[in-house]
């Protein structure tokens, strides 16, 4: 996929949903891996022409999975002339070693994501940017069928009232095949994932179980996700319409 692709499925996103607001403060939440590399190379190029100032600065939560390099990320982020902050824990050894947990993504998600937004907090950024995409979105659907017996999945937006903090997801239009191809024709610089059970878990479920139904029922992702964006979830803002983007922009 091509920048100029990329580049107008997060904008749709953006302007559908109204996630960028003139003068935000946006923190991106950068792992190493490939989604989040394509989502700060976008909202960067998004800077140079988008009608609403906003600025960016790049969060790494480092869970503490031993000695990890963050050199190829840190000279990424200097590309683009983007602060990075890379955040200290112990979440890896927390979830592993002390809690043990049967089924650790949930707590290290929740420590992870807890960890980003109070440093995002203490340095006064309004928002943080997620690089969760398409597949996420269908992937969280399924899971959320299957395990909690509810029709629910990721907002575009959502505010976190404890923190003060407004959470997006400009990726959410995006496919995962394409983000792998942006990786490859741009060469982002990706850090495997030291996590332990990376690829052992229940989204790696869900993730088969809609190839498979991809290949039996050609274009059956495409109408979950439709179902998804029509399905009025709560707490989804309501998606603008073409001439409601056009004229407030």
């Amino acid at each position: 996929m091509k920048l100029q692709r990329l580049l107008s499925l997060v904008r749709q996103a953006v302007d559908d949903y109204t996630l960028i607001d003139d003068q935000d403060h946006i923190a991106v939440g950068v792992s190493g891996g490939k989604d989040s590399l394509a989502l700060l190379y976008a909202l960067h190029e998004l800077q140079r022409f988008y009608p609403k100032h906003f600025t960016l600065h790049a969060f790494t939560v480092d869970l503490g999975f031993g000695i990890q390099d963050f050199s190829g990320i840190k000279a990424f982020c200097d590309g683009f002339q983007v602060p990075l902050t890379i955040i200290p824990t112990e979440i890896g050894k927390i979830v592993f070693e002390t809690r043990k947990e049967s089924n650790p993504c949930s707590l290290c998600a929740k420590m992870r994501k807890g960890a980003l937004n109070e440093a995002v907090k203490k340095l006064g950024y309004n928002k943080v940017a997620y690089a969760h995409h398409k597949d996420d979105i269908v992937e969280t659907m399924i899971l959320s069928l299957i395990f909690e017996g509810r029709f629910h999945s990721f907002s575009p937006k959502s505010y976190l009232d404890r923190m003060g903090l407004t959470v997006i997801r400009p990726m959410m239009f995006v496919n995962e095949a394409d983000v792998i191809g942006f990786q490859r024709k741009y060469d982002l610089p990706v850090e495997k994932s030291r996590c332990p059970v990376d690829g052992l878990t229940k989204r790696q479920y869900a993730k088969e179980l809609i190839h498979q139904l991809e290949l039996d029922h050609p274009g059956a992702k495409q109408r979950m996700f439709t179902a998804i964006l029509n399905g009025r979830i709560d707490g989804w803002p309501v998606r603008l319409t073409r001439e409601e983007v056009k004229s407030s922009s």
